[in-house]
């Protein structure tokens, strides 16, 4: 059996990782540790959950030297800002018998001062979300040039987010030399894209494909009619404290999180997080649901790969994600270091084919429950469910095009008799300037009128 022991770090952080409870490496720390600590470019897909982040930061921590320099040599690049601030809570606790300084920066506060300033100060390790960090290296405080490691947590869905052209504004800001490491739950094109374009012969590395069940996470599915029933079922299921203990939610938007927190029955026992709320409600909401203030956390999948929080005993997607790759990241919060963990998927009709693509991509099909009979079915439409319909203006403007006839349409502004003048360039200085009175220039012309 492989242990920490066989990685030969130093005893610092052998001490850091006894005190978190680490008894054994995880297959992707097994696989990365070297070959980051030999300073090859680095490629790790591996499902969420299964220890990434101590597999980069080991091999960094390792090799990381004491140094007094002002500028960071390691940049780690996170899509969220609370992935941001879990890796460098991960960090703090790794280098407690180490002297290493660490910053992270992501955007939401009123203006970059304090971060300027925390800057100024001296870094090692530098941690932020895209677009803070160039904005940070365009104020001249930051300065890249001397970064010798880049690390990209969470590849796939930082292209999702549309973080392409940021990375590649930062990607000039870095020196050509360093090394280069990347983990990501999927492989997708964007992602090939981006290793072809700036990584030289990286190794890649493979642990699990994105779509294999994790098999330690009991997954079961309810066919449900619409919102609010879903919310009926979602009430029923929680009366149960015990078993449910610690259930976070994932809602398809921030319009359906609002709605659920409203007309859920426990609302005293439930925080909300997405992308509208401020920087102090999330971090309290997180902080809640960690602690157990909270036994409930509503969130969107902005947060799906962004926290990790232990013993998380239901992972309930209220809203069948779009994208089947996101339902693996969800149950991904639940089951984690080799517990138990469960997940419920609710689907109405429309989202059956959203069900299935789920199913198909982790070629397992979803065990179903029977929709309890004492769970009321209310008819009543969220906002989001009702039909769409028509402007008044646009309904009009329909009406009287069918009323002239199917060939009437309107003529061009050029065939309408109704033109409207022309008038040129020339001609609209000459309104503008008038003729002078007599020859000569026309500033001592109008001082002559004057007189």
């Amino acid at each position: 059996m492989n242990t920490f022991d066989d990685f030969k770090i130093k005893k610092q952080l052998l001490n850091a990782i006894a005190d978190l409870g680490f008894e054994k490496p995880t297959p992707i720390q097994l696989e990365s540790y070297s070959t980051i600590l030999g300073g090859s470019d680095f490629v790790g897909i591996a499902q969420t959950g299964t220890g990434k982040t101590i597999a980069y930061l080991l091999p960094i921590l390792q090799d990381l030297t004491y140094s007094d320099q002002a500028q960071p040599r390691v940049l780690i690049l996170a899509p969220t800002r609370e992935l941001v601030v879990q890796i460098v809570e991960q960090i703090e606790k790794l280098s407690s018998y180490l002297s290493v300084r660490v910053l992270g920066v992501y955007g939401g506060t009123n203006n970059m001062n304090s971060q300027k300033q925390a800057i100024a100060k001296g870094l090692d390790i530098i941690v932020g979300t895209p677009t803070r960090l160039y904005d940070l290296a365009l104020t001249n405080v930051l300065r890249l040039k001397s970064i010798k490691k880049l690390i990209i947590d969470e590849v796939d869905i930082m292209l999702d987010f549309g973080y392409k052209t940021q990375l590649k504004n930062l990607f000039e800001h870095l020196p050509v030399k360093r090394q280069n490491i990347l983990f990501s739950a999927t492989m997708t094109t964007y992602v090939d894209e981006l290793i072809d374009g700036f990584l030289i012969n990286p190794v890649k590395k493979t642990i699990s494909i994105s779509g294999t069940p994790l098999e330690n996470i009991r997954q079961e599915s309810f066919c449900v009619h619409n919102f609010y029933t879903k919310v009926n079922l979602l009430n029923h299921l929680l009366k149960d404290k015990n078993e449910y203990n610690k259930v976070l939610i994932f809602v398809a938007g921030k319009l359906s999180a609002d709605l659920l927190y409203e007309t859920l029955n426990f609302k005293s026992e439930t925080s909300v997080i997405h992308a509208n709320k401020t920087d102090n409600h999330r971090s309290n909401s997180i902080e809640k649901f960690v602690n157990g203030t909270s036994r409930i956390l509503i969130a969107t999948d902005v947060i799906a790969r962004g926290i990790d929080i232990d013993n998380i005993s239901f992972v309930i997607s209220f809203d069948t994600p779009s994208y089947p790759e996101n339902y693996i990241h969800r149950i991904g919060r639940t089951g984690r270091a080799e517990q138990q963990g469960s997940a419920i998927l609710f689907y109405t009709e429309k989202e059956k084919a959203q069900k299935i693509a789920i199913e198909s991509l982790m070629n397992y099909t979803i065990p179903f429950k029977e929709f309890p009979e004492e769970v009321e079915i209310n008819p009543q439409l969220s906002p989001e469910e009702k039909p769409k319909l028509l402007d008044e203006d646009d309904s009009a403007h329909k009406k009287s095009l069918i009323e002239v006839g199917a060939a009437f349409h309107e003529k061009s502004a050029k065939n309408s008799k109704e033109k409207t003048e022309r008038i040129s360039y020339k001609r609209k200085l000459k309104e503008k300037y008038k003729k002078p009175l007599r020859r000569g220039d026309k500033i001592q012309n109008l001082k002559k009128k004057k007189r």
